[in-house]
């Protein structure tokens, strides 16, 4: 699953190949498999039949041609029955001699018209060997960077296995739903790419059962997308059920328990229960040190200076963070990238604590680091740590700095498949920065580039893209496009009220905002509904202490004096309607729901 949050590719890792997938039940067995390593690096697939997509190739660069289906259906040499298997051979045997794809892309799609030409002059159902050629034609799609035509050829391999025929067929199934899966992710629809897991996730348990090693590693998986797509309930039970498996069938303090521990601390930190994400590090970390991994101590000693920051016990977070640097530098380097995320966690500390000549010095280190990368750096390594940099710049009232580094960011990783949810938050980031500094046309553009993406990757009903539509409503206010702003705020709303209620700071400012935009287009009545909506929530739920009260109520009495007369009201400022707590652009939300910092 690429681009999960708790793990990254680590910079010496070698590069991705292409991986063949092999439709025998004994390739997936626990003892043909090294045991995973909570490494800061992707997650191996829960299967080693399942090839994952490369994104390693720019999507500006031209595809190869294909060859043509029709002239490729109308050779009579594909009745041979024995060219399927001497063209699946072919393609596999280029991919591994490292050919190139193109090659291995002409035998792939020959091999399997071939074997479906066979299945149709036999009258017979199409073979698994099929199924194996449109494995190996949907990976070197991908590995072209061709996501969108490796799509059709994979949803056609999972139709062909049936289940209830034995292990063969299930392995089949589960192996093209879990390459179907990773396929939708790199394009960044994660909605569907979760339907998959689930799918295969379905078939290796009717298959293996509940407590095999292999479905934890499918629950393990499943459970990183669910974070991804901040459905952090479901990937709690899922990640819990990993660690039931793998204490049942590895040593105590394994390798396998940390990594799902260190998951585990994610998804708790994400949902604010600090203390239980600590415990889990503390115990992943623990587990480490008995198997001798010292790097990933230290990364788990950032991880914990990160939960020791949100508890604000900094003096506890600078040990943790010092540790890890002491070990990153001995082991990688002084110019490591992960010797520069250290410096960015303890400028971001130092800022937290007012120490900002300090903190300004770790973000001009990291900066440095991140100028001159070492050979193996990611851009993805880079793109993080300058727009974590960036949220510092804007804590201190830099907007211009913190929108140049967005703007490397948002270039470094505009090529790279598989980053479209990131690309969106940075996006939103900078339409924040430009409506900062007034630059309100840019901003609108800005967040609606980011809602496009968010729309098409299955983030439209999470809280998040609640904030972008807001903050996109009130860049339209600026610019008097009132329908637009009113439409924005509206889809806001509904989504707010049901992910976070109706209670909830972010959504009573998108019921203020909408309130005086339905005053601006003449709607008073509905602006008299909302905000008397607004203070019956204060009154009776939220305390009238807040100082919004006291403006919400004379807001509220002056329109309901005004709809007494005749429509011959003065048109009002907008500036004055909007909730003026808008006008920080939702700091505290933003930085909440982490524009993907």
């Amino acid at each position: 699953m690429p681009g999960l949050v708790s793990v990254k590719t680590p910079p010496d890792a070698p590069p991705l190949s292409i991986s063949v997938p092999e439709i025998r039940p004994e390739s997936s067995t626990r003892s043909e498999q090294q045991p995973r390593t909570p490494t800061p690096r992707k997650p191996p697939s829960p299967s080693p039949s399942r090839p994952k997509p490369s994104p390693a190739r720019s999507a500006k660069k031209p595809p190869p041609d294909s060859p043509n289906p029709n002239t490729l259906l109308s050779d009579p040499s594909l009745d041979n029955p024995d060219l399927g298997p001497f063209l699946l051979k072919l393609a596999r045997d280029t991919i591994a001699s490292g050919e190139g794809p193109v090659k291995a892309l002409d035998y792939a799609i020959r091999a399997s018209n071939s074997f479906e030409r066979v299945a149709i002059e036999k009258s017979e159902e199409p073979s698994l060997d099929l199924v194996m050629s449109l494995h190996v034609l949907g990976a070197i799609y991908c590995s072209l960077g061709r996501f969108e035509e490796a799509v059709p050829v994979l949803e056609r391999a999972i139709n062909v296995p049936d289940v209830s025929k034995g292990m063969d067929h299930a392995l089949a199934g589960f192996s093209g739903y879990m390459q179907l899966g990773d396929t939708y992710s790199m394009l960044g629809q994660v909605d569907k790419s979760i339907e998959c897991y689930e799918k295969g996730l379905q078939i290796q348990i009717e298959s293996l059962g509940e407590i095999d090693p292999r479905v934890g590693e499918t629950c393990r998986y499943l459970a990183e997308a669910h974070v991804q797509a901040m459905n952090f309930d479901k990937a709690e039970e899922l990640c819990k059920k990993t660690l039931e498996i793998h204490r049942a069938h590895s040593e105590p303090a394994s390798i396998e328990e940390a990594a799902d521990r260190r998951l585990m601390a994610i998804i708790c930190e994400a949902k604010g229960d600090y203390e239980s994400a600590l415990e889990h590090l503390v115990l992943a970390s623990m587990a480490m040190i008995a198997n001798g991994q010292d790097n990933e101590v230290a990364a788990i000693d950032v991880s914990i200076g990160n939960i020791y920051m949100s508890l604000c016990r900094f003096d506890e977070a600078v040990f943790s963070y010092q540790k890890a640097l002491t070990v990153f530098k001995s082991s990688k380097g002084d110019h490591h990238p992960l010797v520069a995320s250290v410096f960015v966690r303890l400028a971001d500390l130092y800022h937290r604590t007012g120490k900002l000549r300090e903190s300004k010095s770790y973000c001009e280190n990291a900066l440095r680091i991140y100028a001159k990368p070492v050979p193996g750096t990611t851009a993805e390594e880079i793109a993080g740590g300058l727009t974590e940099i960036s949220a510092i710049f804007e804590s201190v009232d830099e907007p211009e700095e913190a929108l140049k580094l967005l703007q490397k960011a948002m270039k470094l990783l505009e090529d790279k498949p598989g980053q479209q949810s990131t690309i969106a938050g940075i996006e939103a980031r900078m339409g924040v920065m430009l409506y900062i500094v007034g630059r309100y046309e840019e901003a609108r553009n800005s967040f609606e580039s980011a809602v496009t993406k968010l729309r098409s990757s299955g983030e439209r009903k999470s809280a998040f893209f609640g904030v972008v539509l807001n903050q996109m409503g009130l860049a339209c206010v600026q610019l008097f496009k009132i329908d637009e702003a009113c439409e924005l705020f509206e889809e806001a709303r509904r989504i707010l009220e049901k992910e976070c209620g109706p209670c909830h700071q972010d959504t009573i400012g998108v019921y203020s905002n909408l309130a005086a935009t339905y005053d601006a287009m003449g709607r008073v009545e509905d602006a008299i509904e909302i905000l008397e909506h607004v203070l019956k929530l204060r009154e009776e739920k939220l305390g009238i202490a807040n100082p919004d009260f006291e403006d919400e109520k004379s807001r509220l009495a002056e329109l309901l004096k005004e709809a007494g007369r005749a429509r011959n009201k003065k048109a009002k400022s907008l500036e004055n309607l909007i909730d003026p707590n808008s006008r920080r652009t939702k700091k505290e939300s933003t930085k909440k729901w982490g524009f993907r910092i």
